[in-house]
């Protein structure tokens, strides 16, 4: 009986020796988060205490980077935003030689920005002027003046959402969409064109209703109660991509200063959704956009698809050019 107390005492220490262990782990690896945002200006400051699960969005980013003239000097049907991390020019002109270099489709003007913040790293000084020369031969960057890091696509969204709200509200919708998705031009405006598709308050993508706010301390996207004390997240659609009318990044900005931002940028926007009483729609299909799809996707597959996640950028062309085949039909 002892030698079994003494059993059961070691594997109490071992357990709470391991969760201290995590939790000075993860305070460390959060404290250490490159956040680039003055606190003092955030709305948050003064009667709050920081936190790990938020993101310090202060609302006064300015554009450094905005030589465009999508929606300046043009009135587009679509607007293809891409948020993509300063490195990843590869990314870039991939998608500049497929689906970003569809201009007119179905007798609409589409066009692709890409949607990036600052770099970081020794070479930051290299990389930003390697971008300067990227702007001036293509014209379709913009560039804010946070520093671009995974923790705070929160930031890189909201911003992306202020450069629409400025400069877009003539355009007819927009769509949010990662570097490594494939995007199916044609479906997409034959989608956005349907007489049944509304023109005003709506968003659509691959919509998560009910999602768990996840409470094991273990988990990717832990999420405490105090921070967010509901046991689901409003319904938001992934952030792979998804489309929203034009009206709504202003209607979005407007209650965004009533809800503390999380770092999960989708929800943060489905918690906006819900504070507009507005709900994200799905798409008419569920074929319509795919995320991590068992490779390799089929020509009738991608004949419906409007927006997959690939898995490389010899994929994603290798797809492209398929989808634009005639025979690339079920």
């Amino acid at each position: 009986m002892e030698n079994k107390r003494k059993y059961l005492k070691w594997i109490l220490i071992s357990i709470l020796g391991t969760v201290i262990v995590f939790l000075l782990y993860h305070s460390y690896e959060w404290k250490s988060l490159p956040y680039h945002s003055d606190e003092k200006s955030s709305p948050y400051h003064s009667d709050e205490k920081s936190s790990p699960y938020h993101v310090a969005y202060p609302r006064d980013y300015k554009f450094i980077m905005d030589d465009t003239p999508t929606c300046k000097t043009s009135t587009p049907f679509l607007v293809l935003m891409v948020p993509v991390a300063p490195s990843n020019v590869a990314a870039r002109d991939a998608i500049r030689q497929m689906w970003g270099n569809e201009k007119i489709v179905l007798g609409q003007l589409i066009e692709t920005l890409f949607v990036l913040g600052l770099p970081g790293g020794a070479d930051a000084e290299q990389q930003q002027e390697k971008l300067r020369q990227e702007s001036q031969q293509h014209h379709d960057l913009i560039q804010s003046n946070f520093l671009d890091s995974y923790y705070n696509l929160t930031i890189k969204t909201m911003v992306m959402l202020e450069w629409l709200a400025a400069h877009c509200t003539t355009a007819s919708y927009a769509m949010k969409v990662d570097s490594d998705v494939l995007v199916h031009v044609e479906n997409l405006v034959k989608l956005l064109l349907d007489p049944s598709t509304a023109k005003q308050n709506y968003m659509t993508g691959l919509v998560w209703w009910h999602s768990p706010v996840l409470r094991n301390p273990f988990a990717k996207f832990y999420m405490p109660g105090d921070v967010i004390a509901e046991p689901e997240y409003p319904p938001y659609p992934l952030g792979m991509a998804y489309i929203m009318s034009l009206d709504l990044p202003g209607k979005i900005l407007s209650v965004s200063p009533q809800i503390r931002p999380i770092y999960i940028e989708d929800a943060y926007l489905g918690m906006c959704l819900k504070r507009l009483d507005i709900s994200p729609t799905n798409p008419p299909e569920n074929t319509m956009f795919l995320v991590n799809p068992t490779h390799p996707l089929s020509g009738c597959s991608l004949s419906k698809v409007i927006a997959t996640t690939t898995t490389s950028i010899q994929q994603m062309t290798g797809y492209w050019k398929r989808s634009r085949e005639p025979e690339a039909r079920c």
